[in-house]
């Protein structure tokens, strides 16, 4: 029986645990060592052994109290169903019983694919537990491991990939930095151990050479540190041999070209509080008098210290032989929290007592969840923290994904992919068939069910309950839409052939706007699946058509209004304007206001009616694009009368003595022309003419506008609306 090893975990320093949890941890070694031979553990080093190194490693090294050290004992009894939950809260008290209950679900997740997820996992560990102490103990459970790696077993790998991905980063950013160390050099020492043993070769046989320097080194600012009687002493360390092998690979470079292999710290024995940042500073000043810094690489952790609480003023300094050693200053408390991490930080407030207990714990878990955030010496409230809003779950190969909580098995399936999303028909949840709608929770191991003749649902948005499954799922529905609403389409305009309407599109936007859908699809599927009849369509249309045409005006036509009788569907077919026709319905288009002998088409309008465009009408090319069925052949007919249209004429040119004289003059003295108005104006040197004048026809026009043209002044003239 490993009776030191049991001894230390009764002191708290050089004081005695009180006397309750005394009592609870030798009750538990006493259950620790009872279940031993229960335990499948190495021969030569039985679980009892590893227990009290664990509840060592949570009391002395990470700086957690005797609840810890009694659940370090108790672990193995817990993942091996050796003891249950209500024996435990009896024999050693409710909190004890909930964290041993959180380092079993911890404990039973599955890690092979750890290395592509790390940052999922942290996350996931923390959503999972409501007292941090639970992951403190499983990093004390892991580093026991590894110190003794032979005995693992077949687990060697799996627990490289913890220590490695999850519980290095978690050391780190507690402040756990000799942990740290220790797991990153052991890892290597399983990984490449050939790299690690050459390197520490290499430091060794170093060592002489490099102590010499650093003597030399040290001499000038250490004697003027005495001389102002700064109570102080001065250490220095080499780095890692991980942390160097990283330098080496980072920079491409040999064992020989690291110049910064070592750190000096200069630790000051600050008399008072308030006196420690105004105590480093002045060590700071001391130093770059004898050495110049590289403000580059100035760390001040001091004014705003890490989020793990590691205060430390942090500077490169280039020595006489051009080499750069790092310095680092700091006072003893800082030291001591830099050394042990975040408990020491709470040890100087009486970490024993309960309620500063659970403010290091609450702020552990801050630290955890918030990895960027600087502030630490802040009041933080007891109870744990906020809940986190995520829940994690596995893939069956393994993958972790994160979810919203409340997320059901629809939502991980649409997170996993659209088409086994919109096939799946629920889920084999931790060997257990569910519906889609079961809600998932932390670490469940989810194989979803599929079925080829699944298809997405409306209500399906009814209970998912993250955006990606709501999106895919209105994407599927919409898709599944377009393809019944193409069908529905196909049925329309069969209809409308058979009906003798031509203008689709017009009726198509009357029927949407008629029945309030938002779009043509809308419509089209409504048709597709008969929530809207085929005659009452015909219906609506007709009485459209029929309202349409009784309010139709048929600008500048004197002739008698006769309704076209038929749909001109024959592309060769030419319709033939003029006066005193009673067979055409149609209009001259105001937009381009074409006369006789202009170059004209016709366009169906939708009440049956036909509007006479110019072919250079502004809106020609839209019409010509948008609706080709609807345009038809049209020719001016020849007539025996003088029928007189208003033409409208922008006149622009030099602004010249007498310049609207001269073009009224030739518009009603020389060419007869009766001119029905003009607005002239004139800005600079150039003027701007309005004139709308009544013409025969096209050659009518012409022949006046190439006399204008001939005036003095006058530079350009064209056709406007």
């Amino acid at each position: 029986m490993r009776e030191t090893g049991f001894e230390t975990l009764l002191m708290v320093g050089d004081k005695p645990v009180p006397p309750k949890d005394a009592e609870n941890i030798v009750k538990a070694y006493e259950y620790a060592l009872r279940a031993s031979s229960k335990i499948k553990h190495n021969p030569n080093d039985p679980y009892v052994y590893h227990a009290i190194d664990v509840a060592e490693i949570c009391m002395k090294e990470i700086g957690l109290g005797p609840t810890s050290a009694i659940c370090g004992l108790l672990h193995g009894l817990v993942v091996n169903n050796l003891i249950d939950d209500e024996e435990i809260s009896n024999e050693f008290g409710e909190s004890v019983a909930e964290i041993l209950k959180g380092y079993k679900k911890v404990s039973e997740l599955r890690t092979e694919r750890l290395s592509f997820q790390s940052e999922a996992f942290s996350k996931l560990f923390l959503s999972m537990v409501d007292d941090m102490r639970v992951i403190l103990i499983r990093l004390a459970h892991d580093l026991s491991d590894l110190r003794k790696l032979d005995n693992v077993g077949e687990r060697q790998d799996a627990l490289i990939q913890e220590v490695k991905y999850l519980y290095t980063p978690i050391a780190h950013q507690l402040g756990l930095y000799k942990i740290k160390t220790e797991l990153e050099e052991r890892v290597m020492l399983y990984e490449h151990k050939d790299v690690y043993e050459a390197i520490s070769t290499k430091i060794r046989e170093t060592k002489a050479k490099r102590e010499v320097f650093i003597q030399d080194f040290i001499r000038p600012f250490e004697r003027e540190l005495m001389a102002q009687g700064m109570d102080f002493e001065i250490k220095w360390r080499t780095k890692s041999v991980p942390s160097i092998w990283a330098k080496m690979k980072r920079q491409n470079i040999d064992f020989e070209q690291v110049f910064d292999l070592f750190a000096i710290r200069i630790i000051i024995n600050s008399k008072k509080l308030n006196k420690e940042k105004e105590d480093c500073w002045r060590a700071y000043s001391i130093v770059t008098n004898f050495y110049s810094p590289d403000p580059k690489r100035l760390r001040d952790w001091i004014t705003t210290p890490k989020a793990s609480g590691y205060e430390s003023l942090h500077t490169t300094v280039k020595s006489h032989n051009d080499r750069y050693v790092e310095v680092q200053i700091r006072t003893g408390r800082m030291d001591e929290i830099a050394e042990k991490g975040q408990a020491s930080h709470w040890a100087y407030k009486g970490v024993m007592n309960k309620k500063n207990t659970d403010d290091w714990l609450s702020q552990v878990r801050d630290i955890l969840e918030h990895p960027d955030r600087i502030e630490h010496d802040v009041a933080y409230k007891s109870g744990g923290g906020k809940k986190n809003e995520n829940i994690f779950v596995f893939t069956p190969k393994g993958d972790l994904k994160q979810l919203k909580a409340g997320s059901t098995v629809l939502d991980f399936a649409f997170e996993i992919h659209t088409d086994v999303g919109s096939s799946c028909q629920g889920a084999k949840v931790n060997n257990r068939v569910v519906p889609i709608r079961y809600q998932l929770q932390n670490g469940d191991k989810v194989d979803i069910l599929t079925s080829k003749n699944q298809k997405p649902k409306l209500d399906w948005l009814t209970f998912v309950n993250t955006e990606r499954a709501r999106v895919k799922i209105k994407r599927k529905l919409k898709e599944d839409k377009y393809k019944e609403a193409e069908n529905g389409k196909a049925v329309l305009l069969r209809k409308f052939k058979n009906w003798k309407f031509k203008s689709t599109d017009d009726l198509i936007n009357i029927l949407v706007k008629h029945y309030k859908l938002d779009t043509s699809i809308d419509l089209y599927h409504l048709i597709a699946t008969d929530k809207l009849e085929i005659g009452e369509v015909k219906k609506v249309i007709r009485n459209y058509l029929k309202k349409d045409t009784s309010q139709e005006k048929i600008e500048d036509q004197p002739v008698d209004e006769v309704k076209l009788n038929k749909h001109y569907d024959d592309r060769e077919e030419v319709v033939y304007i003029g006066e005193n026709l009673r067979n055409i319905n149609y209009r001259i288009a105001k937009c381009c206001n074409p006369i006789k002998g202009d170059k004209v088409f016709g366009f169906v309008t939708v009440a049956g009616g036909i509007s006479i465009h110019r072919n250079n009408c502004p809106n020609a090319k839209r019409l010509k694009e948008n609706y080709p069925y609807r345009l038809m052949q049209v020719k001016w007919l020849k007539s025996g009368e003088d029928k007189f249209t208003t033409a409208n004429l922008k006149i622009t040119g030099e602004d010249k003595l007498g310049i609207v004289g001269s073009v009224t003059n030739t518009i009603t003295n020389d060419l007869r022309v009766n001119m029905r108005s003009i607005n002239f104006s004139s800005k600079g040197k150039s003027f701007k003419g309005i004139v709308s004048v009544l013409v025969k026809d096209n050659e009518h026009l012409s022949q006046l506008i190439a006399k204008l043209l001939k005036l003095d002044g006058v530079d350009k003239i064209v056709r406007v609306k």
